[in-house]
């Protein structure tokens, strides 16, 4: 873990022990922690949340029931914390965001679930979502026309990386974890993530400099 995560399981322990009490109300340090990784878990969620959920949520009520979750099971986790505490509150927020499609979606959705790959507890980045990320940043908003066409050719090249090294890119790019952190949640070690990061950066900044020459 990272000394920021280890920052804050220890705070979180130093709480609990000053308390003196299991099963309180979520205390002033474990809002602190909430509040801190607020913006990284509502970014996350924004980014894998289903386009067709998006008029119907907004990616802060998936926080919020995640944040009630994780008040529940908060002694639990520090009974026995496998993962670091961020790591644990996007894992929660990644199950609360497929109950959501499950429930707004229906079976579409979970036929769609089971059909794409998870990391973590979480649904991979698909080429969709990372192309329309990415098209974003080539062409204005008011050349409608372009960004769809960036966005396809973007979406043909993506999908011509595996799974991992697009879902290594998601995660370092956008999300902007760490290697650490981004290897705990692909599952391969720090040394892989920094070469397949890398890797990814250079098939990323060849296939936007065609789209932004074309």
């Amino acid at each position: 873990m990272s000394e920021r995560a280890i920052d804050d399981l220890e705070l979180l322990r130093a709480s609990r022990r000053l308390s003196g009490t299991d099963g309180e109300e979520p205390n002033e340090a474990f809002n602190e922690i909430l509040c801190r990784h607020r913006d990284r878990l509502k970014r996350m969620v924004g980014l894998r949340m289903n386009q067709k959920l998006q008029g119907r949520l907004d990616a802060s009520d998936v926080i919020q029931d995640t944040f009630v979750e994780a008040s529940r099971a908060l002694e639990g986790y520090l009974d026995n914390p496998k993962i670091s505490v961020f790591m644990w509150l996007r894992r929660l927020a990644g199950e609360k965001l497929i109950q959501a499609h499950r429930k707004h979606l229906g079976a579409e959705k979970r036929t769609a679930n089971r059909e794409q790959p998870m990391f973590a507890g979480v649904p991979a980045a698909t080429s969709q979502v990372v192309a329309i990320q990415l098209s974003g940043k080539l062409t204005s908003p008011s050349n409608a026309a372009q960004k769809r066409e960036d966005k396809d050719e973007l979406m043909d090249a993506l999908d011509q990386m595996g799974e991992i090294d697009r879902e290594i890119l998601m995660l370092r790019h956008f999300e902007q974890l760490s290697n650490h952190e981004t290897a705990e949640v692909v599952g391969i070690s720090y040394e892989a993530v920094k070469k397949r990061y890398i890797r990814a950066l250079d098939k990323l900044r060849t296939i936007m400099t065609k789209a932004s020459d074309s």
